[in-house]
């Protein structure tokens, strides 16, 4: 069983808290998120394996470690996943990224997917799936889906706040990734939005609405 972690960091809490104010605007929000993916990364990549290496410093040769084994991949879950990347790669700048596109449909709230890209050798890569939300459940399982179909093994779902509804259904359909968020909210609403929650991701980093 995969597990489900809420990173309780100060700074990710202080942070999240400023992103939560109905009042940032467009520019702090987005500044904000990036910061915030960034201190995530730190927590998530904890049990990247290590390997030794041979290298020499001014005072002579030594054996040191650096990262081992698989490569990592980003996907974003468009649009407002694209909020998250760059802060991932502020730790992790040789990772690829990959893309999944999904719309929800209004009335029955079921993501439908759209755009699909990705590196190849997904079987041999560490997959952070990011999306800021983990609302219904219902876009991270489509995502988790299109990743196995497409041969990946070790995928990890990172959001920045998650409902306990959201939680659940990822759990059930995918009992084997590992999820991390930020903080785990209250309740989803009747239209299917967390509360308290932030309000909508998409349209608070991009300016729309």
């Amino acid at each position: 069983m995969g597990k489900f972690e809420v990173l309780d960091h100060p700074l990710i809490q202080h942070k999240l808290t400023i992103i939560r104010k109905k009042d940032c605007g467009t520019r702090e929000f987005r500044q904000v998120v990036d910061e915030i993916a960034t201190l995530m990364a730190y927590e998530v990549s904890r049990d990247m394996p290590l390997e030794d290496v041979e290298i020499e410093t001014p005072m002579g040769k030594t054996v040191k470690k650096r990262l081992a084994g698989k490569k990592v991949v980003v996907v974003p879950i468009l649009r407002a996943g694209l909020g998250m990347v760059e802060g991932i790669l502020n730790l992790i700048p040789a990772a690829k990224v990959g893309h999944i596109g999904m719309y929800r449909d209004e009335e029955t709230l079921q993501p439908h997917e759209y755009f699909v890209k990705m590196p190849g050798d997904l079987g041999d890569r560490d997959m952070f799936i990011v999306d800021p939300m983990l609302a219904t459940g219902g876009s991270a399982i489509m995502a988790v889906d299109a990743l196995k179909k497409r041969g990946a093994k070790s995928i990890k779902f990172v959001c920045l706040v998650a409902a306990p509804e959201g939680v659940k259904a990822l759990r059930e359909a995918h009992p084997d990734i590992d999820i991390f968020a930020a903080s785990l909210d209250d309740h989803l609403n009747e239209d299917g939005y967390i509360v308290p929650g932030l309000g909508d991701a998409g349209d608070r980093l991009f300016g729309t609405k």
